[in-house]
């Protein structure tokens, strides 16, 4: 396949140091670290995987050249002091073994430090929180900006030691760097601060003592914030400009895009296309004449290959794709895209993880992110015959799962294709890369000789009875939630209140055209995911969006991008929004709320919307636990059929079908523990 992908494959030499192919792994915080800041062996795990998968170039996340006050995440690698380099050394080892060349991202959080974590105020070029409802930081004195360029220093020090092949230092996304470059954050009126040439004068002095540290032939990457998309903050042409300041000490740019208050740019949204932000990265390199790494929803080869090929981009960088696909590299290069896991940029498992909950990353469509697919090396020891109700995402994950390990596998579907609420869902236009999951998992189920998948098929007890199971999976998923609420359900079956499956079939069905959308009054009840999804389609399509929730904030539970894209369409388009409100009521025309303050009143609409939640539907359930009861069958529960969740933890429940083999002692997991 190299030949349908010579760019991909092609290698790229940065100064002495030589990268096999044009693929490279960004750097991405993961919460894997010990809480002394050292490697972990989940990292040792996880980076080894990627380097086995065939990707040319690994950066590590961020390690921090300052403890405390630089810290950033819950529990993020160091590399302040010369105890941290063992660990280093041996990861690097194992990832230059598999052909890898290794890079360590070296950063400063400065404001994007927490004092919660540190127990010290955080710092920043001045009194500038890096986002709105952040700490407010003090700045830096003169002494400090000259104590931070040596940590800077003597961490490039030790990356050359440990047998680094490369540094990169973090100048964008709202780190020190980008605090000192930043308009949007530099209020200095010092020597460092108002002019191009002050906001550039200390990254300026960190990338000049890292050059007299590793000397000429060491290669230096800078990651920039090309485009800051915050009001006053760095513009591409701004960007053009201060490089000029630090261009003579740079090797490679990392041409990244965001900061924190735009947060979806620089962590993608859904809806960003592949490659969407390679333009910047051709104005960097035809500026200065380096080469040049970009990152930014890429995960189609083809598209990759395109890029490649026009010149914008010299290296393919892949974040989520990677934590989504370790082997994307190995399965291009083999011809197997169509076993290509690809992200679909939810952003659940990994930024909503680490960043919005302190949790370490996981993965919607990858249940095994540090682990791999190790399991694959076990084989039952005895027959089995495994039924899956429901060939949802959970129930295909359990199905391939099962069938991976030697199990006779039987998926009944009703509809006539896989993929469940995954699949349906993706018929929204902002959605679409949802659909990369079912087709993934349909492809993987293809290749199984012993899985058999009957479609336009309703399970019954009968049926099911027929393949004498061991194991029945019910995987039937979830339905939209219907309080009981007066008017609610009529004006569901018989009005103009619609769920989200109604909502999608309309769609489908060609009744929401832009010019039907254009003014028309739309109310959700529900400010979570699905309510969320309606006014992202009728918001810029002209509608008049209202949203509705009992909590204290709309979108509480939804991952940090999500957030901050639904705080830019709402301001973008003025959706209304009423929280701490309760529903009282459904009329013909309007939802009649309790207001925070107690006051009643109308919400009209033309178009009225329960987003309420969901809720577990199991219509087989009880027959089927009546009817093994007395039985050695076991029923297992997975996804929405447990109770109404994320597509994330449906794949994680499905993969856990292994802890069932166990215990019904098919399998044995100790090899792989």
């Amino acid at each position: 396949m190299q030949k349908d992908y010579p760019k991909i494959f092609e290698p790229i030499t940065i100064k002495r140091t030589t990268i096999r192919n044009r693929i490279a792994m960004t750097p991405m915080g993961t919460n894997y670290g010990e809480t002394s800041g050292e490697m972990s062996n989940r990292h040792m795990n996880y980076y080894s995987l990627r380097a086995k998968g065939g990707v040319g170039l690994i950066i590590l996340e961020n390690a921090n050249v300052e403890y405390p006050v630089g810290s950033n995440g819950t529990s993020q690698i160091r590399i302040d002091h010369d105890s941290f380099m063992p660990r280093y050394y041996q990861l690097v080892e194992n990832l230059h073994k598999s052909g890898a060349t290794v890079a360590i991202q070296i950063n400063h959080a400065g404001a994007s430090a927490s004092s919660a974590r540190t127990g010290m105020q955080t710092v920043s070029s001045s009194d500038v929180p890096t986002k709105a409802g952040g700490e407010t930081p003090r700045p830096m004195t003169k002494a400090e900006i000259m104590t931070t360029v040596q940590k800077y220093a003597d961490a490039a020090k030790r990356v050359q030691a440990i047998g680094f092949d490369a540094v990169e230092v973090h100048c964008g996304h709202s780190y020190l760097m980008s605090q000192f470059i930043s308009p949007y954050y530099n209020k200095r009126d010092d020597e460092f601060g108002g002019s191009v040439e002050n906001r550039l004068r200390f990254p300026r002095m960190v990338l000049e003592a890292i050059r007299k540290t590793v000397g000429p032939w060491f290669p230096i990457i800078v990651r920039i914030s090309a485009e800051e998309r915050v009001p006053g903050g760095n513009t591409l042409e701004d960007t053009l400009e201060y490089l000029e300041y630090l261009d003579e000490f740079v090797d490679m740019y990392d041409v990244s895009c965001g900061l924190n208050p735009s947060l979806q740019y620089q962590i993608d949204s859904n809806f960003l296309p592949d490659g969407w932000r390679s333009y910047m990265a051709r104005a960097v390199k035809e500026k200065f004449g380096k080469p040049v790494m970009n990152a930014g929803n890429y995960r189609d080869p083809k598209i990759v290959e395109k890029i490649l090929e026009s010149g914008d981009v010299d290296i393919v960088g892949m974040g989520r794709g990677l934590i989504a696909e370790p082997n994307w590299v190995k399965k291009v290069q083999r011809g197997e895209e169509d076993l290509l896991r690809k992200c679909i940029s939810c952003n659940v498992g990994c930024a909503g993880n680490r960043i919005g909950v302190n949790r370490p990353i996981r993965c919607t469509v990858n249940p095994a992110v540090p682990e791999g697919d190790i399991y694959k090396k076990l084989k039952v020891n005895k027959n089995c015959n495994v039924v899956v109700i429901g060939a949802g995402t959970a129930g295909m994950e359990a199905a391939c799962t099962a069938a991976e390990v030697g199990c006779n596998v039987f998926v009944f579907e009703k509809e006539d294709h896989i993929g469940g609420l995954s699949a349906f869902i993706s018929d929204i236009p902002s959605k679409t890369r949802m659909k990369d999951f079912p087709k993934y998992l349909e492809n993987r189920a293809k290749k199984l000789n012993n899985l058999y998948l009957f479609l336009n098929t309703e399970a019954t007890i009968e049926k099911i009875k027929m393949f004498k199971p061991d194991i029945v999976v019910n995987a039937t998923g979830s339905v939209p939630l219907v309080p009981p609420i007066k008017g609610l359900r009529e004006n569901i079956e018989e009005g103009n209140v619609s769920t989200i499956f109604d909502m999608i079939n309309n769609l489908n069905a060609g009744k929401y055209p832009d010019d039907f959308c254009k003014d028309k009054n739309v109310v959700v009840m529900g400010g979570g995911a699905v309510g969320l999804d309606v006014i992202e389609y009728f918001a810029p399509r002209g509608a008049k969006c209202t949203i509705v929730d009992m909590l204290p904030q709309i979108g509480m539970m939804a991952d940090p991008i999500t957030k901050c894209s639904m705080r830019e369409t709402f301001d973008t388009y003025g959706v209304k929004e009423y929280v701490n409100t309760a529903l009282q009521e459904v009329k013909a025309d309007a939802f009649n709320v309790k207001l925070p303050n107690g006051e009643i009143t109308d919400l009209k609409f033309d178009l009225g919307f329960n987003c309420l939640g969901m809720r577990a539907n199991n219509p087989l359930l009880p027959a089927l636990q009546d009817e093994f009861k007395d039985t050695e069958t076991f029923i297992y529960q997975v996804g929405d059929s447990v109770r109404a969740r994320r597509i994330m933890e449906g794949t994680m429940d499905g993969r856990a079908i292994l802890n069932v083999l166990e215990f019904k002692e098919f399998l044995d997991l100790d090899p792989i523990k």
